[in-house]
């Protein structure tokens, strides 16, 4: 949780200050939207590789390689703004993407080993808080992007985005170290059947089956719903503050609040979820919550002026952000323990796959004025989000997650 802090300052002031710095040294809103897609698109296939040997191999040495290269991704993007740096940095780093706080692509690393001998009854507060420790990072890092305004007479035009880089290097060092001081099973075996004579059980081995197909239908059904959000996400979240500079005109400063209230917001969010999730149930707490947000969403677009624009984005936060702790946990009780790796790589994979395609799409919208647009498209794949989740996940609404 500690590593998670520290890694989403950097991260969101980053969410605010890379989309605007591309767009300062003179980036289109489509050549943007295209960076972030591809880096997303790299980001699904190391989960896909990585996630299920983790619980195998341990979680520990894949987060170690992850702070590593994120450390050198931004010393890099200290010291120049050459496309290739940056390229590399959104593709390795993360620059931009706002994860919360998570560890990218090893995002599902971090979820397994969160999840391993913590019982089912203290997932849902656990996994909370640990997302609401994320939106406090967010929210200071993106309050620090708005620095650039304050320096930019000392360092004119896209040079007063730079020092912002030093957030996540910082952020990556202190993972480093509290990842080289936590404790981590290296290896999660599945349990063994139990043995009745030279053939054993056909009773068990027929359980132990049925088990695993039950678990992959519920994976299965996770995956369904898990596109529909992804798309609802990307095409809107990772350009708002590109859109903020479009539509409104404003800065690095004013932006910043605006995005940093919202994860405020947001983390006050996941504490009301963590607190009413074990008396509503984890499926109702996140469809009731996420459809307020989705009115705040589609209400955003149409607002006539910043302020009351930046309210509705960050108010929408509470309610849409702040169930992703409750989220995860029921993730995570959809299977064993030993294979949490592989429901957590789902559950990211299954996002992030359409996530990354919504960029791509959402800048070559904003690149021909179309504003409203992508906030529409959005919203329709979050209202489908929401009915699947309901119709597939309703009869877990007692599960002890």
């Amino acid at each position: 949780m500690a590593a998670r802090f520290a890694r989403s300052i950097g991260q969101g002031a980053l969410v605010v200050g890379f989309t605007l710095y591309l767009h300062a040294l003179g980036w289109s809103a489509a050549m943007i939207g295209v960076l972030l897609s591809a880096a997303l698109l790299f980001g699904v296939i190391l989960t896909v590789l990585i996630g299920p040997a983790s619980d195998r191999l341990g979680r520990k040495p894949f987060l170690l390689a992850y702070e590593g290269l994120s450390m050198i991704s931004a010393l890099l993007a200290l010291c120049s703004g050459a496309g290739w740096v940056l390229t590399l940095g959104a593709v390795m780093g993360g620059f931009g993407r706002g994860a919360n706080g998570a560890a990218g692509p090893f995002g599902p690393l971090e979820q397994a080993w969160l999840a391993q001998n913590l019982p089912q009854s203290q997932r849902a507060r656990v996994f909370s808080l640990n997302s609401v420790l994320g939106f406090a990072g967010m929210a200071v890092g993106a309050l620090l992007a708005g620095l650039p305004a304050v320096w930019g007479h000392a360092l004119p035009g896209a040079l007063a985005y730079r020092p912002l880089f030093v957030l996540p290097l910082l952020g990556s060092i202190v993972g480093l170290v509290m990842f080289v001081r936590a404790p981590d099973e290296k290896r999660r075996k599945a349990p063994e059947t139990p043995k009745t004579g030279a053939e054993g059980s056909t009773a068990q081995r027929d359980a132990a089956s049925e088990t695993n197909r039950a678990e992959n239908r519920h994976l299965v059904r996770l995956a369904l719903a898990n596109m529909l959000n992804g798309f609802g996400i990307g095409m809107v979240a990772p350009l708002m503050a590109y859109w903020f500079l479009r539509r409104f005109g404003h800065g690095p400063g004013t932006i910043g609040i605006a995005i940093g209230a919202g994860f405020v917001l947001a983390a006050l969010g996941g504490l009301v979820a963590a607190r009413i999730a074990p008396r509503f149930g984890v499926v109702r707490t996140v469809v009731v919550m996420r459809g307020v947000g989705l009115v705040l969403m589609v209400l955003t677009p149409f607002m006539p002026v910043f302020g009351l624009a930046a309210v509705l984005w960050a108010v929408r936060a509470a309610f849409n952000q702040g169930t992703i702790g409750v989220r995860q946990a029921l993730t995570m009780g959809l299977t064993r323990q030993h294979r949490q790796g592989l429901a957590a790589t789902v559950n990211n994979v299954s996002i992030q796959v359409p996530r990354a395609i919504g960029p791509a799409i959402a800048g070559v919208m904003l690149h021909y004025g179309w504003l409203t647009a992508p906030f529409l498209a959005a919203a329709m794949f979050q209202l489908g989000y929401l009915i699947v989740y309901q119709r597939f996940f309703g009869g877990l609404e007692n599960a002890d997650v």
